[in-house]
Order: structure tokens, then sequence, then C-alpha cells
């Protein structure tokens, strides 16, 4: 079963099951600051959770919450606060931490959509060059679940493309495939926070390298 209808949601429809709960509808704005929307995703949580005692659960949180610089937002305090309630309450879970999704649509202020948008009107923004990011192609999603995740019990697993992108790398890569030239300042600015990767998620990453990775995504999705 699948809660939820965005982007995430409508990638798990080739490997849904009746077996499986998989949580996929919530905040999706990490800048929200609305109690009510949190709230919002917390009742249907444990309405799906109490609904569903015999499906192994499948919730997908943030790799944000290791981001020491975010520590007290409504966003990760609020994930932090699932991810404990689930511990807590689930027989059988499996809590995937993502990193910046790339797809087809969804959200407009992802890492992603942000910079297309900003290319493709030639609107002036700013670039923060100490600013590392973890991608994640939506795909590799269904695709990691599917063939890695299956017999994980009661685990927590961080899953993004393991290699920390600098943005002018994501913004060079989007500009060839777009064959349109950025309008951006550097600001001496911006920090990452490392994330740590079990084998399982290096290994299904094994068979490509950083930048054939990088233009994937970008041939793909711009």
């Amino acid at each position: 079963m699948i809660i939820g209808s965005g982007l995430i949601a409508n990638s798990l429809k080739n490997i849904d099951s009746k077996e499986i709960l998989f949580f996929a509808s919530g905040v999706s704005n990490s800048l929200e600051t609305k109690s009510s929307e949190f709230e919002r995703e917390f009742l249907l949580l444990k309405h799906s959770i109490e609904a569903n005692t015999e499906s192994k659960l499948v919730y997908f949180s943030t790799l944000s919450v290791n981001d020491q610089s975010k520590q007290d937002s409504h966003y990760v305090l609020h994930k932090l606060e699932i991810e404990n309630y689930i511990k807590n309450n689930c027989r059988n879970y499996l809590i995937l931490r993502i990193g910046n999704i790339v797809g087809k649509g969804g959200n407009p202020n992802t890492l992603f959509n942000f910079l297309k948008n900003q290319i493709t009107t030639g609107s002036e923004f700013k670039v923060h060059s100490k600013a590392r990011r973890l991608l994640l192609d939506i795909d590799d999603i269904p695709k990691f679940l599917h063939t890695k995740c299956i017999n994980i019990k009661n685990g927590t697993v961080n899953f993004a493309y393991p290699f920390y992108y600098d943005l002018k790398e994501i913004i060079g890569a989007i500009q060839d495939q777009m064959q349109k030239k950025a309008n951006y300042i550097e600001s001496d600015e911006g920090d990452f926070y490392k994330v740590h990767f079990d084998d399982i998620t290096s290994d299904f990453f094994t068979e490509i390298e950083p930048n054939g990775y990088l233009k994937i995504l970008a041939k793909k999705y711009i």
C-alpha cells in the first residue's frame, strides 16, 4: 500500500505490495513552520500504522537530520520525532533517509528544479561556493528498496549517491544539457554535512562514477 501522491509515491507504483506500507505523504517544504502541516502528517502516519499492523512500514525521512546547522529547524525536529515514534511503535519498519531528489516535476524548490528554472528565465541567483549536495535519482529509490532493502527489519538507512557535489558542478551539467548559460554570482559561503553510508548504499552505486551520475541526471530531467 502506498500512502501519498507525490514524486516519491508515484515512483513506487511498480513495487507496490500488500505486505508493505509505503508512507510517502508528508511535509515537502523543508522550510515549513506551520505546526498544522506537521500534525497532519503525524496523524495520518499514526492512523496508517494502526490500520496496517501486519504490514512492514517504509518511511521516507531526510539526510538533513545529520546537518548540525538545522537541528533546531521545525522540519528536522518533526522528522526526528516521527522516526522515534516509528521505532517505538512498529514491529517491522525501514526508515529511508534520502538526499536531494531529482525527478520530473515535484516540488519546484528542489535543487535541480530551482536551478533549471533560474537558468531558463535568465534570472540572477547566488551560489554558495562552499556548499556541497548529495543527489538522488528518483528512479533509484524503488530499485534500491526492491533489490537491497527487502530483508531489512527495524533499520535506518542513509540513501543518496555517495558523492558531495559542488554547486558549480551541478550548474555546469545543467548548463551543458540546456545549452544556456546560468546567470549567477558567487558568494564565499555555504557548508555541508558528512553522512555515513552503509555498504548496501555504496554497493548499489558501485558501477557508476560521480561525473557519469550527474550527466545522467541532467539528461533525464532537464
